[in-house]
């Protein structure tokens, strides 16, 4: 069997229009939903799901042209980057599947959106054809609001699709990567100058840790400020030591964490790190979590009779 997992993002977070890019997802066989993430204040969707290679193209490809149809950049606020109504899509090996296959998938998912719905698309990650396109931060640079400008340069010609500036639905960025650990954690200030200067601390282009990238944001709602992390290898950066950095940079500023969570599927062997690190656990792997070696003897033996 081969599994890859999907997690776009859509710039959305208005509950019917969530529901119709779902539906999308839904109706594709062979496609599973594992979780879906939104909030007002990144006013952000984010879907992870899996399946063949095949369903989850097509899946990929319906909630993306839905998306277009229903949200309107022109009128869209929010706290995360974004360049597009459909704003990344990575495509993830799971299980006996390449990043080559995987890289393959973007580029016909780019390929089809855009001809399709006549949406700008650029290629990152593993499928991006020239270093600097690698990471988001520089597709994303200016965010939506600079895109009219940037995409005319002849350095910032998209993959696939017209360099023409689209109002309504932006630009969209698809590629393949790793399993990466989405994390947040809320702090108790509601000072955003001060949670800027804690995320700065972290991210990679601003002095951080390499592997992370990581913002400040205001949750209305409590009054706090979040700082949002993506860590994009967690296996040379872990987790427990980005959480190490971030409390000495918490306590720099007189500033306690309240609580944390993931963003999306939580990867195993980041917690198994964090779980070793923190336990000082010395013989732990996933072959030793109970779940995992339950599964590896089903599948090597077959159902038990």
């Amino acid at each position: 069997m081969q599994i890859v997992e999907c997690v776009p993002n859509f710039s959305t977070s208005d509950p019917k229009t969530v529901e119709l890019i779902l539906e999308e997802i839904r109706k594709i066989g062979g496609a599973f939903l594992l979780d879906v993430t939104f909030d007002n204040y990144y006013n952000r969707l984010v879907v992870s799901f899996v399946g063949s290679k095949e369903s989850v193209l097509e899946a990929a490809l319906k909630a993306a042209s839905k998306a277009i149809e229903l949200i309107d950049m022109q009128n869209h606020t929010g706290q995360h980057p974004r360049i597009g109504a459909v704003d990344v899509i990575p495509f993830i090996p799971n299980k006996n599947v390449t990043m080559e296959e995987c890289v393959e998938l973007a580029k016909r998912f780019g390929k089809n959106l855009a001809d399709k719905c006549g949406v700008p698309v650029y290629l990152y990650g593993a499928a991006s054809e020239r270093p600097e396109r690698g990471d988001l931060d520089w597709i994303r640079e200016g965010d939506y609001e600079k895109l009219a400008e940037n995409i005319v340069k002849p350095e910032r010609k998209p993959d696939f699709g017209p360099a023409k500036f689209n109002p309504k639905a932006g630009a969209t960025i698809t590629g393949a990567r790793k399993v990466m650990a989405g994390f947040n954690v809320n702090l108790n200030t509601a000072d955003l100058k001060v949670a800027k200067k804690i995320a700065k601390a972290l991210h990679a282009h601003k002095g951080g840790f390499s592997n992370v990238k990581a913002m400040a944001a205001f949750i209305p709602q409590m009054n706090i400020t979040q700082i949002g992390m993506s860590i994009s290898d967690f296996e040379k950066t872990p987790l427990y030591r980005v959480f190490e950095a971030l409390k000495v940079e918490c306590a720099r500023y007189n500033v306690s964490i309240i609580s944390s969570e993931f963003c999306g599927m939580a990867p195993l062997k980041a917690l198994i790190d964090v779980a070793g690190y923190y336990l000082k656990v010395g013989n732990l792997s996933e072959d030793r979590v109970l779940e995992i070696a339950v599964h590896n003897a089903m599948e090597k033996g077959g159902a038990f009779e």
